[in-house]
């Protein structure tokens, strides 16, 4: 849960949250859980049924091979620990809050890298334990992100939100119409990830932004998905441009290596 990760823009993910609603289409984080689940929770995809939300205090343990929910589920040795016993279905794994102060060496993490711990259904007390959690391991930094910029600003207005300097808060914003947050009390950065469509030159005050981001990663989508976005080098270089103008630090993905070529690169803004 805080090992080494294969997202080359962070040393470690850390998830003391799984699971999600947006529904995107193109999640990856969606198949893990499943892949890795056991298959006691989430919405049945053709009835619709909303799924719910859980909450561990242990680790869960499975002790015994058999059916659940119509699938063959086989785990081996008794008592191995299922990272993803709801699949997909937001869960709030709290012991997991002590991790980062375990790490004695200091890391870029990447929080809830299998979930948006930001979404409406996650409640206020779920959010400033993690803060907390954080708080109490101040060599790491933490990167936070959301495809829900508003909840931002509501834990903000109640004094919710942390302005630690080592807190860095992302948008998720994979066309130039989602929603975003941007504020000159708090590290913000953006994610373009996947990138769906072209922004073109991205003119940040002609879109009446006060504050820029101080980062922005964008990377191309992965996986086998029917009618997945395969983005053309110009949304790239022109939007990079517009970026390196207004002085925000790049991050191209590796997805995006053979594409750029020579116009690669990978900046961080610390």
């Amino acid at each position: 849960m805080g090992k080494k990760t294969k997202i080359d823009w962070c040393d470690s993910s850390w998830n003391p949250v799984t699971g999600c609603m947006h529904g995107c289409k193109y999640c990856y984080a969606r198949g893990i859980a499943r892949r890795f689940g056991a298959h006691f929770g989430e919405a049945d995809e053709k009835t619709g049924n909303v799924m719910d939300v859980h909450v561990l205090n242990e680790p869960f343990q499975f002790h015994a091979s058999g059916m659940i929910n119509g699938v063959h589920i086989d785990m081996g040795s008794c008592g191995q620990k299922i990272p993803y016993p709801y699949d997909f279905e937001p869960t709030f794994h709290r012991y997991r809050l002590e991790e980062p102060a375990r790490w004695t060496k200091p890391r870029t993490i990447f929080v809830c890298s299998m979930a948006d711990l930001f979404g409406n259904w996650v409640e206020d007390e779920w959010i400033t334990e993690v803060f907390d959690a954080c708080r109490k391991a101040p060599q790491h930094r933490y990167l936070f992100l959301t495809k829900n910029p508003r909840r931002y600003d509501d834990l903000a207005k109640k004094g919710l939100l942390p302005e630690d300097k080592n807190f860095w808060y992302g948008t998720s914003t994979p066309t130039p119409l989602d929603p975003y947050w941007f504020c000159d009390t708090h590290n913000v950065f953006t994610s373009i990830e996947p990138i769906l469509a072209p922004f073109g030159y991205y003119s940040w005050r002609e879109q009446e932004v006060a504050t820029m981001p101080k980062w922005a990663i964008i990377g191309a989508e992965t996986g086998n998905r029917k009618n997945k976005v395969v983005p053309e080098k110009n949304w790239i270089t022109d939007f990079a441009e517009s970026c390196k103008e207004n002085g925000i630090a790049v991050f191209m993905k590796e997805s995006l290596r053979d594409l750029m070529g020579g116009d690669f690169r990978q900046e961080f803004p610390w």
